[in-house]
């Protein structure tokens, strides 16, 4: 199984060129594709940031239909979800001393605790986690 992790979800969902690849990619992969709860919950706090900063109506037109646009996005999606045993890793982690942010060291305890592969393109803070498998398929 691969995980999209945040950026790698963003990038698919824009269909640019580097998400087109990654679309292709993924596709001859012949792996199931999911992301987790986590990345969903990214996505959306950056949309409604963006939305609640626009104080004219008429200007947040754009910004709801972009953000209906990658709610339907998002629901052809399985969603990993934040359950005990990630939190157990998650906690564990910290006391071993690991420091990266907490919205990706949830994604990772996520991709661990389902034996998946973390595609990625932070993998600075990424190879800060043991026994995650990740990749960059955007680079």
């Amino acid at each position: 199984m691969l995980v999209l992790d945040t950026n790698h979800l963003t990038e698919l969902g824009y269909r640019r060129r580097t998400g087109t690849r990654l679309a292709d990619r993924l596709e001859k992969s012949g792996q199931p594709a999911v992301t987790t709860i986590i990345s969903v919950e990214e996505q959306l706090r950056g949309w409604l940031a963006r939305i609640a900063k626009l104080r004219d109506p008429h200007a947040q037109v754009a910004a709801y239909t972009e953000l209906g646009e990658r709610v339907n996005f998002l629901a052809a999606f399985t969603f990993l979800p934040w359950h005990s045993e990630a939190a157990d890793l998650f906690q564990r982690l910290r006391r071993q001393g690991i420091r990266i942010g907490s919205m990706d060291l949830k994604i990772a305890c996520i991709a661990i605790a389902h034996d998946a592969i973390l595609l990625t393109r932070n993998t600075v803070d990424f190879g800060k986690v043991p026994g995650l498998r990740f990749e960059n398929w955007l680079d």
